[in-house]
């Protein structure tokens, strides 16, 4: 799905509208979809009016974190392990479509594991 996407927009794109055709793809192939779901900040047992939000939920699972930047820097990494260790998520994919080649720019990340 992330091949469609990449191989029918090409780079160079702002990262909603990579966002908005992937949520449309992965629904149209069956798979629950969430966008954009908040992750609340806790610190010390006290929950703050702070939230971060995932990018995409696919099957309550897997976090899709998107990006179209020139390269993929570690402090995207470490947002996405945050994001991962915050919502108690195992596994996400960093999605950087800003690349000559969509296989460079997808990047597993792990929590726990």
């Amino acid at each position: 799905m992330y091949f469609n996407v990449y191989n029918k927009l090409d780079p160079g794109l702002l990262e909603i509208v990579y966002q908005r055709i992937l949520i449309y793809e992965l629904e149209e192939n069956g798979l629950d979809i969430k966008s954009e779901v908040e992750i609340p900040v806790i610190y010390d047992e006290k929950k703050f009016d702070l939230n971060f939000r995932i990018d995409i939920l696919v099957e309550n699972k897997v976090i899709l974190e998107l990006k179209s930047v020139k390269s993929i820097e570690e402090i995207h990494y470490k947002q996405l392990q945050t994001y991962l260790k915050l919502s108690d998520k195992r596994l996400g994919l960093l999605i950087n479509f800003n690349t000559t080649n969509i296989l460079d720019g997808i990047k597993r990340v792990v929590n726990k594991l």
